[in-house]
């Protein structure tokens, strides 16, 4: 008897989860296309099946299956179980308790209760990944592929502009949101509809993100646990040491990631003028839309000139929040969840210095972050420097005093991946434009939703230069050495990414030779450094160069280190070791 009710909820959450799959298609063809009344009423009536389908599922599994209310996720079936029910009450049952104005009035509350139900059923479904099927790398290419063709094809939905997309158009603006990197070939905020801007804010964060970090950590967060196998996938993908680590990083990505982004979004929220918008809820939207595109190093905007727009490009309030929001997203995950681990030991030794706690721990900052925090510091010091002393008669001259400051800090920082511009990129000065471009080419650092050669790799060349000037057979520093295998890495990323960045280069000015070699060359470090600033020749590009984008913003995102760890097959090692020759350099 147990077997057979074991057996009945299983195959009641198989039915429940395809029900609600289907339902979560269902409502992307709802805000895609234009469909008549009866149409739209067949639709509300298959919502009311995946959501009574997914109560009777989910209740049936409290019922049946013992000491499954002790799961942490307990919480979440409640509250979601309940919001269905009062949904079906309000729409379904007793459908007169809704009047205009009222807060369940709308019906997107039923695609969110929809959306909760194939969450929760998505989470009880048991997937076991296979090493022999794709390597780690192969994975990660092909999540991301997926999600980029999904996205175009929403994108290029009926309901998500308002004159139509080309797939090539759609294509490019899918990668430049999944990849975050914000060049664009139409305008965010008046060709797409809001489907379509809420299409790019999801692409953008599930890009920054990684889709295979949601679908790993859902899966452990409802489940509590994953097999020895997914967990072996996600160490490389993470770059954990230890495998029992590898869950702990994944919940430090999402928590911190949404603590940085519901902050940000009410800090921005703060800093508008509602006079500005039309309705509170197209600014509830630009405020968690600029959120999650700055916090994801993005730089796509619903302003048709980006923050340069003149009813913004004064707001330095908003300017500093930005800044430092893609500022943190820059740093990366692993110097992020670094620094606070560093700052409760500086306040355990402020607040308990009398206490066991408050022993000294001088690695509590790792090599990682400190080569990451140098470099940023220094680059970004350096950057403003330039951008304020070469730019203060020229982009510069409409800001005064502080504003000034803010404006050049903020066009220092924004060329290393987050791609927001507050000031006319066109007029910049050619030594401006120079600097720019050797910013975007460093990029943000690892493990962070930027893109670029990241910092580290350029920190290790620089020391590297400076060892071998100084006659070092070895590069030392803070009493650490750098393994061989960092500084081997490190020259692989800068010599590939100077070879994809150069073909495209070349490719576009066969391809576009009427435009300038400058403007070309701006466009591809962009987007091999998923940084999205451009001198405005994107839309005007042909297909094929548009093409060539979208491939450089791909291989940028993913790195061509990666790529070509995908299609190469790994040999074994062998235990043996030729005689050792040096060759000729200069």
């Amino acid at each position: 008897m147990p077997k057979t009710r074991n057996l009945d909820t299983k195959f009641l959450n198989l039915l429940a989860f395809w029900t609600s799959l289907v339902g979560v298609l269902a409502f992307f063809f709802d805000f895609g296309f234009s469909h008549s009344s009866g149409v739209q009423i067949s639709l509300n009536e298959y919502y009311f099946v995946v959501l009574a389908m997914g109560i009777l599922a989910c209740v049936l599994r409290y019922v049946q299956i013992k000491g499954l209310s002790r799961r942490r996720v307990f919480v979440f079936d409640l509250l979601s179980v309940c919001f269905s029910i009062l949904i079906i009450y309000l729409h379904f049952v007793r459908s007169e308790y809704r009047s205009p104005g009222t807060l369940f009035y709308n019906d997107n509350w039923i695609k969110f209760a929809v959306f909760l139900t194939f969450i929760r059923e998505f989470s009880e479904i048991r997937v076991n990944y296979k090493r022999t099927l794709l390597n780690p790398a192969q994975l990660f290419l092909v999540s991301f592929v997926t999600i980029i063709f999904i996205g175009a094809l929403l994108l290029m939905m009926p309901g998500a502009s308002y004159q139509g997309l080309s797939f090539v158009n759609a294509l490019f603006t899918a990668t430049s949101a999944v990849c975050v990197t914000g060049l664009v070939v139409v305008d965010t905020g008046s060709y797409f509809t809001d489907f379509g801007q809420v299409v790019i804010m999801l692409l953008i964060q599930v890009g920054g993100l990684g889709i295979l970090t949601f679908a790993s950590y859902f899966s452990y967060f409802f489940k509590g646990g994953a097999t020895y196998e997914n967990q072996l996938v996600l160490s490389d993908m993470t770059n954990s040491n230890k495998i029992g680590e590898v869950f702990s990083i994944l919940k430090y990505i999402l928590v911190i990631t949404f603590t940085i982004e519901l902050i940000s979004g009410i800090l921005i929220f703060s800093s508008l003028d509602p006079s500005l918008f039309q309705s509170e809820g197209e600014v509830f939207f630009f405020s968690a839309f600029h959120a999650i595109s700055a916090f994801c190093n993005a730089g796509f905007s619903t302003l048709e000139m980006g923050l340069y727009d003149p009813a913004f490009r004064h707001n330095y309030y908003l300017h500093l929040v930005l800044l430092c929001t893609f500022g943190l997203g820059g740093l990366g995950f692993p110097i992020v969840s670094n620094l606070i681990q560093f700052m409760k030991y500086k306040a355990s030794k402020i607040f308990f210095s009398g206490s066991s706690k408050s022993r000294h721990k001088p690695w509590v900052l790792n090599l990682n972050s400190r080569i990451t925090l140098v470099t940023t510091f220094s680059l970004t010091t350096l950057g403003f420097l330039a951008f304020y002393f070469l730019e203060y008669h020229n982009t510069l001259s409409e800001h005064h005093g502080f504003g000034k400051v803010v404006t050049a800090l903020f066009g220092a920082a924004t060329p290393r991946t987050a791609g927001f511009n507050t000031i006319d990129t066109s007029a910049m000065g050619m030594s401006t434009l120079m600097i720019i471009l050797f910013l975007m080419w460093i990029g943000a650092s690892p493990s962070s939703t930027g893109g670029g050669i990241k910092t580290s790799t350029f920190a290790i060349a620089t020391l590297n230069v400076l060892s071998l000037a100084k006659g070092k057979s070895r590069i030392e520093l803070m009493r650490r050495e750098i393994a061989d295998i960092s500084v081997r890495r490190a020259f692989a990323i800068i010599a590939l990414s100077l070879m994809v960045i150069g073909l495209g280069i070349t490719l576009i000015v066969l391809a576009d030779p009427a435009k300038s070699l400058i403007a070309i060359t701006f466009e591809c470090f962009s987007a091999y450094s998923t940084v999205g600033l451009s001198l405005g020749i994107t839309p005007d590009l042909s297909t094929i160069s548009k093409l060539v984008l979208v491939v450089i913003m791909f291989v940028g995102r993913v790195s061509m280190l990666t790529v070509l760890i995908a299609v190469f097959k790994k040999i074994k090692h062998k235990n043996y070791r030729y005689p050792t020759e040096e060759i000729l350099m200069n």
